[in-house]
C-alpha cells in the first residue's frame, strides 16, 4: 500500500459524513404522459393539484433566467448543504468541487430530466455557470430549478437551457456558505418538498413540483380546463359577462359542451 494511498484512507477516516450522499435512481416517467403534462401551464397544474388536497407545490423565488420558456420533465434533484469544517468547508475551489454531488449529478442526467437544486436562496453560492450548464445541456437535460443562485450568466443565457433561479452571483458554488452535497434524495425547494422521481412544470409563471402520482390526473383534469378557458375567452372577447363564463355556470357549462362536441 503506498503512503498516498494510506494518507487518502485516514483524510476520508476522519470525515464523519461520506459525501456525496447518493439516492437511488428515479423511476422513468411515460414519456407520452411527459409530452401532455408539457403542454400544461404551472398555473393550471398547480390549481388542480391544490383541488386534490396537494396544497404547497409552487417552488416561490426563482423566476425564469430567460422568459418564454415552458418545460415538464421528471425531477433529478441536488442538495446543497451549509459547509462545517470538519466535513465541507469549500477551500479548493473547483478542484474540490469535481467530487462532489455537484459534478456527479451531471454525469447520471439523462435526456428530458430536470435538475431541481436545494440552495437555501443563498445569493453566495454560484450553482451552475457556464460550464456545467454547456455539459448539463450536452447530456439532454431539458431545464434546472435552482431555489438559489447562478453565475456567468451572459453566456449561460446564450445555451438557451431553460433556468429557474433567484438570480445570478460572481460566487462559485461553494464559494461561501454551502457544498453541494448529495444528489437524486429528497429536498426542500422554495417551500415545496421535492422527491427524486417527481415531475415539473416550469414556465413564465414559475415552477410546480407535481407528485409522480397525481401527474396522469393532473393532465386529464387539465385538458378539460384550458379547453373550457379557450371558450370562455371567446365568448368574453365577444362582449359576454365575466360571470358567466368565468368559471363556467351550469347553462354555460352546457353551451360549452355543445361547442366542443361541435368541433369548436
Amino acid at each position: 500500500m503506498s503512503a498516498s494511498s494510506t494518507g487518502a484512507e485516514t483524510e476520508a477516516a476522519q470525515i464523519p459524513w461520506p459525501i456525496p450522499v447518493r439516492g437511488a435512481r428515479p423511476v422513468v416517467p411515460d414519456s407520452a404522459l411527459v409530452a401532455e403534462l408539457a403542454q400544461v401551464s404551472s398555473a393550471t397544474a398547480c390549481a388542480k393539484l391544490h383541488a386534490d388536497g396537494i396544497r404547497r407545490t409552487f417552488v416561490q423565488g426563482p423566476v425564469p433566467l430567460v422568459g418564454g420558456h415552458r418545460v415538464a420533465g421528471r425531477v433529478r434533484t441536488l442538495q446543497f448543504m451549509p459547509q462545517r469544517e470538519d466535513v465541507a468547508s469549500g477551500l479548493g475551489q473547483e478542484d474540490a468541487e469535481k467530487h462532489t454531488a455537484l459534478w456527479e449529478v451531471l454525469e447520471i442526467v439523462e435526456p428530458g430530466d430536470v435538475l431541481v437544486v436545494q440552495a437555501f436562496g443563498s445569493a453566495f453560492s454560484g450553482c451552475f455557470g457556464d460550464m456545467l450548464v454547456r455539459y448539463f445541456q450536452r447530456m439532454g437535460g431539458a431545464g434546472i430549478v435552482v431555489d438559489g443562485y447562478i453565475r456567468d450568466a451572459p453566456r449561460v443565457r446564450q445555451l438557451g437551457v431553460p433556468i429557474w433561479c433567484r438570480g445570478t452571483t460572481p460566487h462559485y458554488a461553494s464559494q461561501s456558505e454551502l457544498f453541494p452535497w448529495g444528489y437524486d434524495v429528497p429536498v426542500a425547494v422554495g417551500g415545496v418538498l421535492c422527491l427524486p422521481g417527481d415531475l415539473v412544470v416550469a414556465d413564465d409563471d414559475g415552477a410546480v413540483i407535481v407528485p409522480a402520482g397525481k401527474a396522469g390526473a393532473v393532465v386529464a383534469e387539465a385538458r378539460d380546463h384550458e379547453q373550457w378557458e379557450e371558450f370562455s375567452r371567446l365568448r368574453i372577447d365577444r362582449g359576454a359577462r365575466l360571470s358567466d363564463y368565468y368559471p363556467l355556470t351550469q347553462a354555460t357549462r352546457g353551451e360549452y359542451e355543445r361547442w366542443r362536441q361541435d368541433g369548436r
